[in-house]
């Protein structure tokens, strides 16, 4: 199964969180019940890995926060690498050496009007230790997945290339419901029934030794993935986005997923409404996560 953050421990209110520039015990990071990303939706976040206590591709996920903010309407009061050496100092003041981080950025209780004019925008970061599966001896085993009812928006209904919190509620629905049929995760389609990713990782086909993954086009570009991709050609495989198909998923040799929650997992099946396709953990799929799990040591 996924380790979901709701399983391992958070951080108490004693932990250090970097709350608008200022380092608090995360007890005292507190928020006013009107504010305005709370009703609307407008916080977008990060979720970012720390190996060894580097964060591992920290650079991009800042530049990727900014980007989310500027999608969104506003703009973050702080530099990427400010936001990146506040993110270290997190990490040194909690004592964490392999970690997850979680920046987010949002509009502040001064109105709850839908235009939010006049918002302060705030930002913070935490961290703690939330192990992924291969650190808990759990992460050869493969996948389960349903098709989900719920599918991601038309890049024209909704700021899909954000990271946004308010995006993330039919990944939840979707998410809760796959747990309630005994899966792991959902896949969601696209506005016209295309292949697009898991509730909050993207997915990735092997065939005949060829990466295939769907365009980013409704759902957000994992950054993960790019790196994934990148180690794929290091080993002589060709890597290629476009329109997938649950014919093309059915027919693949192996499949797994990507993101920084989950690294690279392998997925076995996948259930939908009068058919149950399977896939081995094939031998691409496991260099892949050898090979990642060496960069994260070695590039982080």
């Amino acid at each position: 199964m996924l380790t979901e953050a709701v399983k391992v421990p958070l951080v108490d209110t004693t932990s250090p969180v970097w709350f608008d520039g200022t380092l608090l015990p995360s007890g005292e990071a507190t928020l006013h019940v009107l504010t305005h990303s709370l009703h609307n939706g407008g916080a977008v976040f990060e979720g970012i890995r720390a190996y060894d206590g580097r964060l591992f591709l920290g650079k991009e996920h800042f530049r990727r926060l900014q980007r989310s903010a500027e999608l969104l309407g506003y703009t973050l009061p702080w530099l990427v690498d400010e936001l990146q050496a506040a993110a270290e100092a997190v990490l040194w003041a909690g004592g964490l050496k392999d970690a997850y981080v979680r920046p987010i950025a949002w509009r502040g209780s001064e109105s709850v009007t839908v235009s939010a004019q006049g918002c302060r925008i705030h930002t913070a970061i935490a961290a703690w230790d939330w192990p992924v599966e291969t650190a808990l001896g759990d992460g050869t085993g493969g996948l389960r997945v349903v098709l989900s009812d719920w599918r991601r928006p038309a890049p024209d209904t909704a700021p899909t290339a954000s990271k946004c919190s308010g995006l993330y509620m039919t990944g939840t629905l979707s998410r809760a419901a796959a747990a309630r049929s005994g899966h792991d995760d959902a896949l969601m389609l696209d506005m016209a029934g295309h292949v697009a990713e898991t509730t909050v990782t993207n997915i990735v086909l092997v065939r005949n030794g060829r990466l295939l993954s769907p365009l980013p086009t409704c759902f957000l570009d994992s950054l993960t993935k790019r790196h994934v991709f990148d180690l794929a050609r290091g080993l002589g495989l060709s890597v290629h986005e476009g329109t997938v198909s649950l014919d093309d998923l059915d027919a693949a040799d192996e499949v797994f997923v990507t993101g920084t929650s989950v690294e690279l997992r392998p997925v076995v099946s996948l259930d939908r409404p009068g058919k149950h396709s399977t896939w081995p953990v094939g031998p691409i799929t496991t260099a892949l996560r050898e090979a990642f799990r060496a960069s994260t040591r070695a590039h982080a």
